[in-house]
């Protein structure tokens, strides 16, 4: 079984888009039973809150939906999780500082990490305070790391 949690700040834009898009692709995959996905922040700002209404509408013009409620990662999440995957680096920064040790540390990485289009250390950048267009780039920008974060499990786990 792989353990996946998608990391952003405040758990209530990008994190749940992309634990969304990677739900839809492991279901349509038919490998629900094999992959696991969460997501948390790295801030307390939203805890128990649904997500941003502008990610859900634009998640849900795409098919995709996002039912979560924000919540914290904690240094406790090292040890459920095979992924932790950081929206950006000052995500991933926060991350490491919880990382109880060098094995930990290994299991950070920033989503777009995954995206063969991506830049080295390309970011997820927070649509929070931007317009709707921020939302749909963010979501083209999930989808494209997501298929290749799904393509890596699958590879690593020999995965139909």
């Amino acid at each position: 079984m792989a353990r996946i949690c998608f990391v952003c700040l405040g758990n209530i834009c990008r994190s749940p888009t992309a634990e969304s898009i990677m739900k839809s692709l492991i279901h349509g995959a038919h490998l629900d039973d094999q992959i696991e996905v969460d997501s948390a922040g790295t801030g307390a700002y939203h805890v128990g809150s649904p997500p941003d209404l502008r990610a859900k509408k634009t998640s849900e013009a795409r098919g995709v939906q996002l039912n979560s409620l924000a919540r914290q990662f904690t240094a406790e999440d090292f040890s459920t999780f095979d992924y932790v995957i950081a929206m950006d680096s000052n995500n991933r920064q926060d991350l490491l500082r919880l990382a109880p040790n060098s094995a930990t540390e290994a299991k950070v990485h920033l989503l777009r990490e995954f995206d063969p289009t991506a830049p080295a250390n390309a970011e997820v950048p927070d649509p929070y305070y931007g317009g709707p267009r921020g939302f749909d780039d963010v979501f083209d920008m999930c989808e494209r790391a997501c298929k290749g974060l799904l393509t890596t499990i699958r590879a690593r786990y020999q995965l139909g």
